[in-house]
């Protein structure tokens, strides 16, 4: 049984044009703070494209009043976090997906809210945009391995892992986490408790689903994800590169040409640059 406010048949909007020009506006808006859910969305709509998008905005919108309801006028940061993770995990059933974690529907927002499960970064971006829709502080952090958010609140910090739940980590728990991803003579460090943008966490989950189709020699399609990519950060010259070499790797030769010399018109570096000039001769080659 549908429920209020949970997903069910809408107006049909969305769809890839809709998917692109969101990605390109929100490129333009840099490393500003983005309407994080949106972009999550028009990502997952290459590879998972929805007639029923207003149902999902119905079913944020329904957490959101949600959220509200529950926090009340809390100011403190641990209030603020059992409030969302009673939302979130509590009311609406959302967990990290412990026994597929590799399954690539863990990266894809819409898949995500259809099952109520995802990856670390996946379930973060909907904490961030519950938070936010409050007016709190939250930010996704620069840590290795495993996505964490930072909620901050006057005098209050609590770094929140919400793969687990949203439990709030201690520096221990962190060292320990950070061990586990990194080896055993990884030590904390300042970098680990800092931001980052809200476009480099959309990069970050759609690494998670390029990096798997890579493992799975699916290159096309990891070549799709990048694509999707470069719609909302052209100026992240690495990616250029990427695309460069896959469209090469299919047999995409002119494409590869052209990804290449836009990465080499960015590219700063003068090895990197020769590099990619040479690998531009091979191809050029090709064609003649």
């Amino acid at each position: 049984m549908t429920q209020e406010g949970d997903i069910g048949d809408q107006d049909a909007i969305g769809g890839e044009a809709w998917a692109e020009a969101t990605l390109r506006r929100l490129a333009e808006a840099g490393d500003s703070a983005l309407d994080i859910l949106d972009g999550a969305l028009a990502l997952a709509a290459f590879d998972a494209p929805t007639e029923r998008l207003a149902g999902y905005r119905d079913h944020i919108a329904r957490m959101e009043r949600d959220l509200a309801a529950a926090a009340g006028e809390a100011d403190d940061a641990e209030l603020r976090l059992a409030a969302l993770n009673h939302v979130l995990f509590g009311l609406h059933g959302y967990a990290g997906d412990a026994d597929t974690y590799d399954d690539l529907q863990n990266a894809n927002m819409i898949r995500v809210i259809d099952r109520r499960k995802g990856l670390p970064v996946a379930l973060g971006i909907l904490m961030l945009h519950l938070a936010r829709s409050q007016g709190w502080e939250m930010h996704g952090l620069d840590f290795p391995g495993h996505f964490l958010l930072r909620l901050d609140a006057p005098g209050e910090r609590l770094i929140v892992d919400p793969f687990h739940g949203g439990v709030a980590l201690d520096a221990p728990a962190l060292r320990a986490l950070l061990k586990a991803t990194s080896g055993a003579g990884a030590e904390l460090e300042a970098a680990h408790y800092e931001t980052i943008s809200d476009r480099d966490v959309l990069i970050r989950l759609q690494n998670n689903i390029k990096l798997r189709l890579i493992q799975a020699r699916r290159v096309e399609e990891a070549l799709n994800i990048v694509d999707s990519m470069l719609m909302l950060a052209p100026d992240r010259i690495s990616l250029w590169r990427e695309a460069g070499l896959m469209n090469a790797h299919i047999g995409k030769t002119r494409t590869a040409i052209d990804a290449f010399e836009t990465y080499i018109a960015k590219e700063t570096r003068s090895e990197p640059r020769r590099e990619a000039e040479a690998l531009v001769g091979e191809l050029r080659e090709k064609l003649n």
